[in-house]
């Protein structure tokens, strides 16, 4: 952010508006990067469609079809309830609540998306090749490439759209939650200019969620190419796991020199991703920066492991019968 930019939003956040509370006007400019985020994304879907119309055909057919079922109506729901709830939990920290309560909803927010990215592979690939959908599309000019990039990207944009709204819920309770604590313990309320500077730490957390999101969902497409629901789950869930588990088993094997235990980590390791990268969810809570450089590599990474994955998933299901 340049910092003329920077002199802008501090002016806008210490100038005198009465009757606007502090955490308004101290989330105020992160909603209004959110509407833009939100408009950069409507262009990216139509210019799909314009420039691939096959992939982003099928693309809108499915991110419409995800985002009309109860069951992302039922998700938001539920993540817009519990973001509120986790307000107003005691949970005995002595005035350390905040950092629970950002823990909590950056978990939160990236379980749905990935359960919803799972569910929605899942039931748009599989569902649709055992109903033999997938072959009367298929029938039309339409390579099975298109059909599994364009049910890709219909997945992560009925994912992101969740993304915005839950995230943008999430960042405004978090400015309230300062106010509401403060309050609570009878200090000074927050000023919006300090509103404004702890939610932006939260942000990358958010990122990094759903870097985390883009490489399950991609791994979830492949599995669906040649599995049904519950398989899907399951691994996904394993994957989920291990990616997690692996670096904290290298960590402790340090000490224990186990040969059988390092050679089972680095097999994981060199197969799966290493999702704990993406697992940023206590450093952000505890208030600390994450570095522009970890965020862009794993950015790159996240990438770069979904471009693995659709190719697996290409090779999967090039030689599908769907008949």
């Amino acid at each position: 952010m340049s910092i003329i930019s920077q002199g802008m939003i501090e002016l806008g956040l210490t100038s005198p508006l009465f009757g606007i509370p502090n955490w308004v006007k101290g989330v105020s400019w992160i909603d209004a990067a959110a509407a833009g985020v939100l408009v950069v994304f409507i262009a990216f879907v139509f210019l799909l469609r314009s420039v691939f119309p096959k992939v982003g055909a099928i693309a809108w057919v499915t991110a419409k079809e995800t985002l009309l079922q109860p069951l992302f109506l039922i998700l938001t729901l539920a993540g817009i309830f519990g973001l509120f709830i986790f307000l107003f939990l005691p949970y005995h920290t002595l005035g350390e609540d905040i950092k629970i309560v950002v823990s909590q909803g950056l978990t939160l927010v990236k379980l749905f998306a990935v359960f919803l990215a799972v569910w929605t592979a899942s039931t748009s690939i599989a569902d649709e090749i055992e109903g033999k959908t997938a072959l009367m599309i298929l029938a039309k000019p339409v390579g099975r490439q298109n059909f599994v990039l364009g049910k890709y990207f219909g997945v992560m944009i009925a994912v992101t759209a969740m993304f915005i709204i839950l995230g943008l819920f999430f960042v405004n309770t978090i400015g309230y939650k300062l106010v509401y604590d403060a309050r609570e313990s009878a200090k000074d309320v927050p000023t919006a200019l300090e509103c404004y500077q702890y939610v932006l730490t939260i942000l990358p957390g958010l990122l990094l969620a759903y870097f985390e999101t883009i490489v399950l969902a991609a791994i979830s497409v492949a599995i669906s190419t040649r599995l049904s629901l519950l398989p899907n789950l399951t691994i996904c869930l394993t994957i989920y796991a291990l990616g997690h588990l692996v670096p904290m088993i290298v960590v402790s094997n340090a000490a224990t020199q186990l040969p059988l235990v390092a050679f089972f980590a680095n097999l994981v390791s060199a197969f799966l991703p290493v999702l704990d990268h993406f697992n940023m969810e206590t450093a952000v809570a505890m208030n600390k920066s994450v570095p522009l450089n970890y965020m862009v590599l794993s950015g790159v990474y996240s990438l770069l492991f979904a471009a693995v994955a659709m190719v697996l998933s290409l090779a999967l299901f090039e030689d599908r019968d769907l008949a």
